[in-house]
């Protein structure tokens, strides 16, 4: 696939960087539309608080991807700027965004699980449409297979064509997680509107425990791994993701209030 979208003179625009901002705007007005509905958060602070979460997680997401592929930056530090070429990890980028939540709503005396609550879809819906960056840059893709086994996945003829990479067809482990975190997101806006026991923490825990195990299996077809010696480290994490996942959801049940009664009573 062709990595530049727009071209301008010596002006690049890439479709990578293009899907990365889609996602965090599209991100940005659902939590918007949420936030309406939790009258003693006010919309100023979703302003300063994507203001800063955006650098924060791209920042998050590329330190995570150098220090795991130290090797290949450590004589080329410019390198490391180029973040349009690709190597954003997104367990970085979630890490680093957990961190800044966490400070940022003690801050403003927010309760934490139920802010993750609100962004909760919004997150694991820019993860679906950041992954098709990955498909424009050529990465992120399976081990070889052949033009029928991906044929007979009824996969678009595009996708098809875009896994052609080096004189081989490759499985799209981008769209494979693409279309989960899509599923993940239905999930969790049905949950949130029509689950009247919703309780906070639960759709944090379902989307931790969604997207941990999804990405546990697609990373074992991923060919550019990171490693930790002989791990790779996103199905480690990803492990941690669903240990977190379920306590989040034993000790939402355990909790009075639901999160549709928190937004109504507000």
């Amino acid at each position: 696939m062709r990595p530049v979208a727009i071209q301008i003179g010596s002006f690049s625009i890439y479709w990578y960087s293009l899907f990365i901002l889609t996602a965090f705007f599209i991100g940005f007005l659902l939590v918007k539309h949420e936030l309406r509905r939790h009258k003693n958060i006010k919309l100023e602070y979703l302003y300063d608080y994507f203001f800063y979460l955006v650098p924060v997680v791209i920042v998050g997401a590329r330190l995570y991807y150098v220090i795991f592929e130290w090797n290949v930056y450590r004589y080329n530090l410019i390198e490391i700027f180029k973040i349009w070429n690709g190597g954003l990890a997104i367990h970085g980028g979630v890490i680093a965004g957990l961190i800044f939540t966490y400070f940022y709503t003690k801050k403003h005396h927010i309760n934490l699980f139920r802010f993750m609550d609100i962004l909760a879809p919004s997150l694991v819906l820019g993860q679906a449409i950041g992954r098709w960056g990955n498909f424009f840059n050529g990465e992120a893709y399976g081990p070889i297979v052949s033009f029928d086994t991906l044929k007979h996945l009824h996969l678009p003829k595009f996708i098809i064509d875009g896994m052609y990479i080096n004189g081989f067809y490759h499985h799209p482990t981008f769209f494979y997680e693409s279309l989960t975190c899509f599923i993940c997101f239905i999930i969790l806006i049905v949950l949130r509107n029509y689950y009247k026991n919703l309780k906070v923490g639960l759709l944090s825990g379902i989307y931790f425990v969604i997207y941990g195990i999804e990405r546990f299996f697609v990373e074992a077809l991923r060919t550019d791994s990171l490693m930790l010696g002989s791990i790779k480290i996103a199905q480690l994490v990803s492990v941690i993701m669903v240990i977190c996942g379920l306590i989040f959801i034993f000790f939402s049940f355990r909790k009075k209030v639901s999160y549709i009664e928190v937004r109504q009573n507000e």
